[in-house]
């Protein structure tokens, strides 16, 4: 969505004045630029190139190398156009070295062909490629040159990401035109010098300069790779912008009042009492930090991530006590009904024991019962209540809500948490937020994407738990990984088997979960099969994996919707058909799944070769790993941020320059440089934000 154009405190008047002050910005261009969020002379500064030509030397024909960009210059020797299957033209070029280039083109005009005369010289650009007869260039750019050719460039040529209906040249003219208007370095520097000289960084000036216009002895590598120090600088202070957004955000929330829950505790003793098991260490440390959170008078902000398995639901059980005991309510929402329920099967068997009233409240309660549901949770007779989606519904009243309980938050659009949030906001007051992940973040990206949220980790796996040994096998050995299962369920043993699509496709070889089904079914005759997947109704799916869970069922054949929340402890045998698809992160969940009882577990991750350099690094961190947060980290690295965040969500890695992959190692210092300029200069703070993320309200964690 485009934004709105308004003036930019901290550039100069030029960095505001609309792209139409540009020759050649015309409504119908600047329609064309606005569409790609371009309004400004500053847009367009900081529209940096993807990549660089270097058409400040000629390469003689004979030294080309296949895959290797290169300009040449030679004289055309013969031309010659065909139309046996399409129209082609091709023209060869030769030059002082003795060596024949062939130029081919497949789309081209009259006039084009034209140019090309026998004798004319030619100066391209392109990748040589290795062809019938030697080297050729498919669609290289060219111009004819005088005899004695043309200068050279003394700086490298910029290549834009395209923008529909605005031409290479034009886009490009249209930046340097832009440049020309750029401030002097005084007027465009927001960062003080005394941070500027603490970086030994160059101004923005001169980054913005070298990125668009390189000098011929620049390092392409290090600017290709996103390390030199020009980008270095602009990722800095991109980084700091959104992070100081980030903190102003939650400044803002700390206004706010927030219900004190400072009790003694009795309830959440008591439940803790009663459990058949003892807290790990790592458990007892979060709910410390919870606990002394929700006894401030602001509203507390606290992501705990924690490993499959690691028992975050009892940290937010006895976060959610220390509520009821101070006679207020709790909410708890998960994205799924499958997970959502097996939150309320947990709460129910620990609280009600303790008189504590459990509502369950998702899109299948209906009718009388509903009715009911929101008349209790409206007069405070519910005191816990569980929900998927239903809880933000408008019809959804609460008497007193002081503390709502996000599980897998990344899995909800922005909104919907803010829709919770406000469920219990009265006069200036807000309830406390408590968000769950089993998705561990990276230190490094929950520095950047969390930096408005307290982290909490529990990094401890409850005693009994035993790591679960991780093979990958290539799928024409599936038969002797079907008598492998039936070995287990002769045991009395329970496996999955994990499809990555509902029905057949041509497209994708995979198998499909139906197909899987039924070929087990036939293959295994005297082994139990059941089947779930995310199109079947919700009473049919929960009634299948009530079956697998009571232990009526040997082998459960399911889509990627058991990612989350399942807990089988007899089940001690995942398979993984089409490994090589699914993420670090997602894989890591699935193989979550078993190792929950005391039996030793395996995951077999079946794959179709051959595999991509990508898929054998992910099928090698699992083998090596059961380590979440190195999982985490090392997915960080193969897939960047915004596919670990869910971000297409909450637009957070939607950077112009940064990338929170590469530039890990600057966060440290922005942390530090955010906190200086909140306590030094809180203006000067806003201006930056200004610059980099404009007006609009950042809901990365809301």
């Amino acid at each position: 969505m485009a934004r709105v154009a308004r003036p930019i405190p901290g550039f100069a008047a030029a960095g505001d004045a609309l792209l139409s002050s540009l020759a050649g910005v015309g409504p119908r261009v600047a329609e064309k630029l606005a569409t790609r969020g371009l309004l400004t002379l500053q847009d367009l500064w900081l529209h940096l190139p993807r990549q660089y030509e270097d058409r400040t030397s000629l390469t003689a024909i004979r030294d080309l190398r296949a895959g290797v960009a290169a300009q040449v210059e030679g004289v055309v020797e013969a031309v010659e156009r065909g139309f046996r299957y399409r129209p082609s033209l091709r023209v060869a070029i030769g030059d002082e070295s003795h060596g024949t280039l062939v130029l081919r083109f497949f789309h081209f005009r009259a006039q084009q062909a034209a140019q090309f005369s026998p004798g004319a010289r030619v100066r391209c650009y392109g990748m040589p490629r290795a062809g019938g007869k030697g080297m050729e260039m498919v669609h290289p750019s060219y111009r004819v040159v005088g005899d004695a050719g043309d200068a050279l460039g003394e700086q490298l040529d910029p290549v834009y990401p395209a923008i529909e209906g605005i031409g290479p040249a034009s886009l490009r003219k249209l930046i340097g035109q832009a440049l020309e208007k750029l401030p002097e370095a005084e007027a465009l520097e927001l960062l003080p010098a005394s941070m500027r000289d603490a970086l030994a960084l160059p101004s923005l000036r001169d980054a913005l300069l070298t990125m668009h216009r390189p000098p011929r002895d620049a390092d392409i590598a290090a600017l290709l790779a996103g390390t030199h120090p020009a980008q270095q600088r602009l990722a800095l202070e991109e980084l700091l912008a959104h992070h100081l957004s980030l903190r102003r955000q939650r400044i803002a929330l700390q206004r706010h009042r927030a219900p004190v829950l400072a009790g003694k505790g009795k309830l959440a003793q008591r439940l803790q009492d009663a459990l058949p098991f003892a807290l790990t260490g790592a458990q007892s440390r979060v709910y410390a930090q919870v606990r002394h959170d929700l006894a401030q008078p602001h509203p507390m902000l606290r992501l705990v991530q924690g490993d499959v398995g690691s028992g975050k639901t009892v940290v937010a059980a006895l976060a959610a006590m220390l509520a009821v005991e101070g006679g207020r309510q709790a909410a708890l929402m998960a994205p799924t009904e499958l997970l959502a329920e097996q939150h309320l099967v947990n709460l129910r068997a620990w609280l009600e024991p303790l008189g504590v009233r459990v509502a369950w409240l998702a899109g299948k309660v209906t009718g009388r019962a509903r009715t009911q549901v929101l008349a209790a949770v409206a007069s405070g007779e519910a005191q816990v209540v569980v929900g998927t989606h239903a809880l933000m519904q408008e019809s959804v009243a609460f008497d007193d809500l002081a503390l709502a309980i996000v599980d897998e938050q990344h899995r909800f659009g922005v909104h919907q948490r803010l829709a919770l949030r406000d469920k219990g906001a009265g006069g200036d007051s807000v309830p406390h937020q408590l968000v769950m992940t089993a998705t561990p973040i990276p230190r490094t990206l929950a520095m950047a994407a969390y930096a408005d949220l307290d982290v909490s980790a529990i990094d401890e796996l409850p005693p009994g738990r035993t790591p679960v040994q991780t093979v990958a096998l290539s799928a024409d050995r599936r038969p002797e990984l079907v008598e492998r299962i039936r070995a287990a369920c002769a045991e009395g043993r329970q496996a999955y088997w994990v499809c990555t699509l509902i029905d057949d496709s041509d497209e994708v070889i995979a198998q499909a979960a139906q197909t899987t089904f039924e070929s087990l079914s036939a293959a295994l005759p005297h082994v139990r099969v059941g089947l779930v997947h995310g199109r079947m109704k919700a009473a049919e799916k929960q009634a299948t994996m009530r079956a697998f869970k009571d232990g009526d069922l040997d082998l459960l054949v399911a889509t990627t919707v058991i990612e989350v929340g399942v807990d089988v402890p007899n089940a001690s045998l995942m398979v993984v058909e089409n490994a090589e698809r699914l993420g670090l992160s997602q894989l890591h969940q699935l193989r979550g799944r078993v190792g929950r009882g005391s039996a030793v577990s395996s995951c077999v991750l079946l794959y179709q070769s051959p595999l991509s350099q990508m898929a054998k690094q992910r099928l090698e961190t699992m083998r090596e790993t059961n380590d979440g947060f190195v999982i985490a980290e090392k997915d960080l690295q193969l897939r960047g941020p915004g596919e670990l965040l869910g971000t297409r969500q909450t637009g957070l890695a939607a950077f112009r320059v940064a990338d929170l992959a590469r530039d890990a190692a600057l966060l440290p210092r922005v942390r530090t440089l955010a906190d200086q300029l909140l306590a030094d200069d809180p203006a000067l703070a806003d201006r930056i934000i200004d610059r980099w993320v404009g007006g609009a309200a950042r809901y990365a964690s809301a």
